[in-house]
């Protein structure tokens, strides 16, 4: 049974639109918890990525914190004490779900990133990274969109 009442929240943040609201979702959902807005950088060797056109020693960290620090602040930075920003590299699809069960993680709210997304795209990518993360998350996880 799902705790209602989190104390730590996860909210990935891939660079998609949507994301703000699964972050503003997050912060009035679950009051008291600590929010976890994780930066997904994905791997250059990966279908998502931009295509191995970047070094190894690029800047897609520090843009990829930095894009979650303006969410942060367009969405609530009234509330960014309770949010703590984190930076992983990896496959959405598996970083999210090892990060939510290594890190303590209660509840997980995402955005659900691919839903609208053509056939062609869904099976150059795969699947969508919503419905991997729910099959492979054991803490509840949300998908808005």
């Amino acid at each position: 049974m799902a705790d209602p009442d989190p104390d730590r929240v996860l909210v990935p943040s891939l660079g998609r639109p949507g994301e703000d609201e699964a972050l503003a979702y997050a912060l009035e959902s679950f009051p008291d918890a600590e929010i976890v807005l994780l930066a997904v950088v994905t791997p250059l060797e990966s279908p998502l990525s931009e295509g191995g056109v970047l070094e190894r020693d690029d800047d897609r960290f520090e843009e990829a914190r930095e894009t979650a620090k303006t969410r942060l602040a367009s969405v609530a930075a009234d509330s960014s004490e309770r949010v703590r920003i984190e930076t992983v590299e990896g496959r959405p699809g598996t970083v999210v779900p090892r990060y939510a069960s290594d890190e303590a993680v209660d509840h997980v709210v995402m955005y659900g990133h691919g839903t609208n997304t053509s056939g062609l795209v869904r099976r150059f990518l795969g699947r969508d990274v919503a419905t991997t993360v729910v099959e492979r998350t054991d803490e509840p996880v949300t998908v808005l969109g």
